[in-house]
This record gives structure tokens, C-alpha cells and sequence, in this order.
């Protein structure tokens, strides 16, 4: 053969050959890839986007490596590249997300819009579920729920993807289906933020009033991030009165009760209780097993009770990787000819958890959060004061350290710049404290989730 590429185009003739490839995963992950060169027995191959990379890389490294054996006699190294790469960090993140955006597009096909229909309901949720779909006025023993603001406001509160963003959008498409007069706002609290601080730059405060102060729905998502938010907190307050003095429904969401968002001024919290809250629960196995059969259901695929059961045992705590994992699993039956299978789903279940870890969370990151928490500085807590606040303060430091980053107690004096027997103490009095304080408890246990998640 003359070149690298004609050897690389009969590379990929083995791998269509190969029974355990399919002729649309050929074509969409195969076909595309370039040679580059071979060098020192390793075999160069360029791919269009580091999303197709890892594609390639997961599914097909091991194929193309027996292929190169068979076209060549010889054992080969195979190098895989994204051809991209020189697009700068920030252009790259989003081709890669663009690519994620667009297999999750082509896996639901437009099927799985977020309605009530489609909205899997267990002991975790009824209650929300009820309230929600009597604002939506879907109750008919509940009269117009929508206009007499029955439940107003209603807030519903649970943690990250159970299905609260869910809820409001199965309120929006439900009301609009049955009431397309009626003008429904759906909207993030980050986006309320966003678009108020653009008004006040372009001093056109008066056309925001009138997109939010005129609705007869207010949605508003992710409402928590209103802490610490002085002037959003001002704006929005004015906007609640509005909306609530003339009857118009308004249904927020939260990751965590009213009364426990930080820094968000009494009187809001005030408006906040005055109707009805609900809160959401991780699923239970049933409603697990419910929820990926549904999925499965929209996505036409089929798979095996003994397979559902290995994903709802090994994700308990959220939906969207429930749904996620049926995503994947989706994808492998795409790109190869493999039915579900048991070793198919441990397998998503380890991307899964490997993808949900954390950020690297640094010793500089966890005093930031827990002087924010203590009212004190991270130079405070790394002082020798022992000032009461601040001592608190360090201890519940070495604690959080502790528990987040399961440093040793020298590890953790160092970084201090303390004893760290010291540091044994301090970590055994905060483990004592949260025994009897729940207020407390409460406090750390916000500190800690609050690192796992960003």
C-alpha cells in the first residue's frame, strides 16, 4: 500500500465487517475519522471533535486496534486525536456540549416534553404533584385554582434533579394548553437576576416591570440563588407584591426550604410561607424502576427487568441520571448491535459516578465557605485569635476538611499551620456539638453539600 490513509481505509473496511457493528455506528463514528501518520508503531488517527474522540475511544479502540493487526501483521499502538484541538478552551467546552446536546436531541426525539403526563408520581412527590396540578387547574373539584391563587405561592423544595424544574414546566404547558390567552412566565432566578442588572445598565428598568409584573403565571426556578442578592432581592420583592395583590399565581422552586435560604431578607421569607410548600423526596425503588421504564418507553427501547433493577439499586438520589443512564444504554444499542444488558448498565453506572464526582475542592475553597457561613474571614480562621466566633469557626473548618477531602489530622494541622493533635480535638468537639445542635448540623451539612455540588 502506498500511504497511511489507503491502510487506514482498509482498517475501517475490517471494521464494518465486524458483526458487532452496525452500519449507522460505522457511519457516525468510523466512517469520519482521518489517518495522520504512522510512527513508531503507533497508528495516528485524527477525530472531528474530542466528543467523537471519547465516542471512538469507549466503544471502537479495541476493534480498530484488531483491525490494524489484520491489514497490517503487525501489533500497533493506536493514538486517537481530537482535530479540534486548536480551537481555544471556551469554543472547544461548547462544541463538546453542542455534540452532548445533539445525541440527547437525537435519543428523545422531540418525544419527552416536561408534562404532568410524563411526570412519574410516587409517595416521594404526590403532594407536590397534587398541588401543582390543581394551580394548573387540573383538579375539577378544585374550581379555577389558577385565578383564586388558592396555593399562592406555592413553593416546592427538594434537591437537585427530582423533578422540580419538571413541575413548573408540566404547569406551564398545561396551563397554556387549556388557557392560551393566559400570559405564563417560566424563569430561572439566575435569569431574573441576569435580565435586571442588563436593565439597570441600559437604564431601561420600566420595560422590565412590564415583562414580570404582568403575567398571570410567575415560574420561577432555582429561587435560592436570591441569597446574598441585595438588589434582585429588592427587585423581586416589588414584582411578588405586584403579582400576589392582583390574585396572579406565582409557584417557585427551591433546593431547600424558605426559611433556610441564607441571607435573603425577612420579609421575603415572610411572603414565601404565606401559601402552601411541598417538598420532594428521592425516589423509592418502585418509582425508580417507573421512571427508567418510562424513559425506555419514549426512547423505544427495551430493556430487561433484571437490567432496570441493576440501575434503580445503584441511583438512588436523582432523576436525571437515572434518566441519563437510560440515555447511555440507549447510545450503546445505537452504536453497536449489544442488546441491554447487565455488564452494559454496571458499565454506565461507573461513567456515572466518575462523571458526577466533584471538582477538586481545595483546603482555600472549604475556609471561603465556612467564613462565609461564621461571618468571619478565611485570614480570621487561619490566625491564632481565639476569639469565640472565629474559633468555632476554625474548628468547623477542620471538620468539613476532614469530612470533604479525608485529609489526615497532620495534613489538615499543616494547611492550619496547628498541632495536629490539636486537630483531633477540635474535629471530635464539632462531631459532639452536631449531635445536640441541630441548628448547626444544619449549617455544616448546607457547607458540605454546597462543595459536593458546584
Amino acid at each position: 500500500m502506498d500511504s497511511f490513509s489507503e491502510v487506514f481505509e482498509d482498517v475501517k473496511k475490517h471494521c464494518l465487517a465486524d458483526p458487532n457493528v452496525s452500519q449507522i455506528g460505522f457511519d457516525k463514528w468510523i466512517k469520519p475519522l482521518e489517518a495522520d501518520r504512522l510512527e513508531n508503531k503507533t497508528a495516528y488517527i485524527l477525530a472531528q471533535s474530542e466528543f467523537a474522540r471519547q465516542t471512538v475511544m469507549d466503544f471502537y479502540y479495541d476493534l480498530i486496534k484488531k483491525s490494524f493487526f489484520e491489514v497490517l501483521g503487525i501489533e500497533v499502538e493506536v493514538s486517537i486525536s481530537n482535530k479540534s484541538e486548536e480551537l481555544d478552551d471556551s469554543r472547544q467546552f461548547n462544541y463538546v456540549i453542542e455534540n452532548e446536546k445533539h445525541l440527547e436531541r437525537s435519543l428523545n426525539d422531540g418525544l419527552y416534553d416536561l408534562t404532568f403526563d410524563n411526570f412519574i408520581k410516587g409517595k416521594s412527590n404526590e403532594l407536590a404533584y397534587a398541588f401543582c396540578t390543581a394551580v394548573a387547574g387540573m383538579n375539577e373539584d378544585s374550581g379555577n385554582i389558577g385565578n383564586k391563587a388558592v396555593f399562592n405561592p406555592l413553593f416546592i423544595y427538594g434537591d437537585s434533579g427530582l423533578g422540580k424544574t419538571h413541575l413548573l414546566k408540566a404547569i406551564e404547558h398545561e396551563v397554556k394548553r387549556k388557557s392560551p390567552e393566559k400570559n405564563v412566565m417560566y424563569v430561572t432566578c439566575e435569569t431574573f437576576a441576569n435580565e435586571l442588572i442588563t436593565a439597570i445598565t441600559n437604564r431601561d428598568t420600566e420595560s422590565f416591570h412590564q415583562k414580570y409584573r404582568n403575567v398571570d403565571f410567575l415560574l420561577m426556578d432555582d429561587i435560592q440563588f436570591l441569597s446574598k442578592k441585595e438588589q434582585t432581592q429588592e427587585e423581586f420583592f416589588h414584582t411578588f407584591n405586584e403579582l400576589y395583590n392582583h390574585g396572579k399565581q406565582i409557584v417557585l422552586t427551591s433546593d431547600i426550604s424558605p426559611t433556610k435560604i441564607s441571607k435573603l431578607e425577612d420579609r421575603i421569607k415572610s411572603r414565601f410561607v404565606r401559601g402552601v410548600q411541598a417538598d420532594i423526596q428521592p425516589p423509592d425503588f418502585e418509582t425508580r424502576m417507573a421512571i427508567i421504564k418510562r424513559k425506555a418507553e419514549l426512547l423505544n427501547i427495551e430493556i430487561p427487568d433484571p437490567v432496570s433493577r441493576v440501575i434503580a439499586e445503584k441511583i438512588k438520589t436523582n432523576i436525571r441520571q437515572l434518566e441519563g443512564a437510560v440515555n447511555k444504554i440507549t447510545a450503546l444499542t445505537m452504536f453497536s448491535n449489544e442488546k441491554p444488558s447487565i455488564a452494559m448498565a454496571q458499565k454506565v453506572i461507573r461513567e456515572n459516578l466518575i462523571e458526577n464526582q466533584p471538582a477538586d475542592i481545595t483546603v482555600d475553597r472549604i475556609l471561603a465557605d465556612v467564613s462565609t457561613a461564621f461571618n468571619v474571614t478565611p485570614d480570621d480562621i487561619r490566625s491564632p485569635s481565639r476569639n469565640a466566633p472565629i474559633s468555632l469557626a476554625r474548628k468547623i473548618s477542620i471538620y468539613v476538611i476532614r469530612e470533604v477531602k479525608g485529609l489526615s489530622y497532620t495534613e489538615i494541622g499543616d494547611e492550619l499551620k496547628r498541632d495536629h493533635s490539636t486537630m483531633t480535638i477540635n474535629y471530635k468537639d464539632v462531631k459532639k456539638m452536631l449531635d445536640t445542635n441541630s441548628d448547626l448540623k444544619e449549617t455544616v451539612n448546607d457547607i458540605i453539600k454546597n462543595l459536593k455540588e458546584l
